[in-house]
């Protein structure tokens, strides 16, 4: 702290710094009773808030001082040091305070109060302890890696006393966390590991500050859903095939050997993200037959077959054969609808 002009004999200024500079290097400097000079215990404050320093006399003191180390900071009722934020609260013949406003970390460390009786200079100390609340300053940015890969998170946060630091995996599948340190590290990637991971730093100085990654895990496609349909001629008959896959799968339909045609005439395909619906608007009898759904993607792609059959035919789920039977009908149908139909 930058220092103002000075009001008071040199010679108690030196005494008191000379005190203040012996104390901060540990050499004994005489203090009289063990009770007097008195300052407080240690004082703790939260960045930015305002530390009172207080330090009891009585009559015997004809002189007093605030000192930080060795620089003085009032002596007296005169101040010292040129920093705004440091003001006189008390000087009475029983107390002697100083405030330092809005304090930082740079304020942290001992303070001295220094005073003079019978031409003897006497101290006490006490430490000021800066505490600040967490920040989290380097993060992983946001990863998209191929399932069976290998990631490592990092998370560095700062804050007075050190925080502490946790990831956890946002899933309702996770429990706990899953370290306890400022790197995560993930062996062989699952599809199930993927989403947000969230960083945690904490000192109980303020409320856990926090921070989210997301991990996107990339796979082939997985065709999870696959069922054959029996229609009538004349009705609307639909195919579903159902895919999960990152990045999503691009679909396709075949019957047979040959590729549908979106726009072919009776037929719509519609593609989302993990499906697609083959539709039928009137279902003919060359309709009937074995349909294969292709999903890929940039790590590979797979196939499920199914049919579109109709009345009286017999369909093996497992084999994807069919066959007519002269009264064998797949299909719930209403009452109605068999009796027009036979």
């Amino acid at each position: 702290m930058a220092q103002a002009k000075m009001h008071h004999p040199v010679s108690w200024v030196l005494l008191a710094g000379m005190a203040a500079l012996l104390l901060s290097q540990g050499v004994p400097v005489r203090s009289g009773d063990a009770t007097f000079p008195k300052a407080m215990d240690n004082v703790t404050v939260r960045q930015g808030e305002s530390a009172t320093l207080r330090c009891s006399v009585d009559n015997r003191v004809t002189r007093v001082a605030w000192l930080n180390r060795s620089s003085i900071l009032y002596a007296g009722n005169d101040k010292w040091c040129l920093d705004p934020r440091v003001v006189l609260l008390a000087n009475t013949k029983t107390q002697y305070s100083i405030q330092i406003q809005d304090v930082d970390v740079y304020d942290e460390g001992p303070y001295t109060c220094s005073v003079q009786t019978d031409n003897h200079p006497k101290t006490s100390r006490v430490h000021l302890i800066v505490q600040v609340s967490p920040k989290i300053t380097e993060i992983s940015s946001d990863i998209s890696i191929n399932e069976g890969g290998n990631v490592s998170l990092t998370c560095i946060a700062t804050g007075r006393p050190d925080p502490t630091i946790t990831w956890r995996h946002i899933s309702p599948k996770a429990v706990g966390f899953i370290s306890e340190d400022e790197y995560l590290e993930i062996t062989g990637i699952t599809r199930e590991q993927s989403g947000e991971y969230e960083c945690s730093a904490s000192n109980d100085v303020a409320a856990p500050v926090v921070q989210r990654v997301k991990v996107t895990v990339n796979y082939p496609p997985y065709i999870s859903g696959a069922k054959s349909t029996g229609v009538p001629v004349g009705q609307k008959g639909i195919l579903m095939c159902e895919a999960s896959a990152v990045p999503s799968a691009d679909f396709q339909w075949y019957k047979d050997d040959k590729r549908l045609a979106e726009g072919q005439k009776g037929l719509k395909v519609e593609n989302k993200a993990f499906s697609s619906k083959l539709t039928f608007f009137n279902v003919s009898e060359q309709d009937y037959g074995n349909y294969t759904c292709v999903a890929s993607n940039q790590l590979g792609n797979t196939n499920a077959s199914m049919i579109l059959y109709g009345p009286g035919a017999v369909h093996d789920g497992n084999s994807g054969a069919w066959r007519r039977g002269g009264c064998v009908w797949l299909l719930a149908l209403p009452l109605a609808q068999l009796a027009r139909h036979f």
